[in-house]
C-alpha cells in the first residue's frame, strides 16, 4: 500500500522559510509524479508543485513561482518543498500526493503551515 507522510510544518514569520518533507513508501513505477497541494481555511484545495519521479521535471503554481522549490532524493522516497519568502496567504495545510497510471490518487494526512507575525 502506498503511504505518504508529511512533516516539517510549523509557525513562521512572514519572509521566513520552511522545508516540508514527504516520506513515501510502497511506490511502484505506476506512480509517475509526486505533488504538493494545500488547503487554506475557507478555500478549496489547490495545487502547489509537482515533480515527476522519472526525469525530475517540475511544475509550480503561479502563486509560488520563484519562492518554492520542489525536489527529490535519488532514491525517490523523499520529496521536499522548500518554501522561502513566505507570506500570510501561504498559511494552509499542505498535503503530499502521488498519482498513478490507473488514475488513483494517494494522499498524506497533511502538515500545518502558519505564516504570521
Amino acid at each position: 500500500q502506498v503511504q505518504l507522510v508529511e512533516s516539517g510544518g510549523g509557525l513562521v514569520q512572514p519572509g521566513g522559510s520552511l522545508r516540508l518533507s514527504c516520506a513515501a513508501s510502497g511506490l511502484t513505477f505506476s506512480q509517475y509524479a509526486l505533488s504538493w497541494y494545500r488547503q487554506a481555511p475557507g478555500k478549496e484545495r489547490e495545487f502547489v508543485a509537482r515533480i515527476w519521479r522519472f526525469g525530475g521535471s517540475t511544475t509550480y503554481a503561479d502563486s509560488v513561482k520563484g519562492r518554492f522549490t520542489i525536489s527529490r532524493e535519488n532514491a525517490d522516497n523523499l520529496v521536499y518543498l522548500q518554501m522561502n519568502k513566505l507570506k500570510p496567504e501561504d498559511t494552509a495545510v499542505y498535503y503530499c500526493k502521488t498519482s498513478d497510471l490507473y488514475n488513483v490518487e494517494y494522499w498524506g494526512h497533511g502538515t500545518q503551515v502558519t505564516v504570521s507575525s
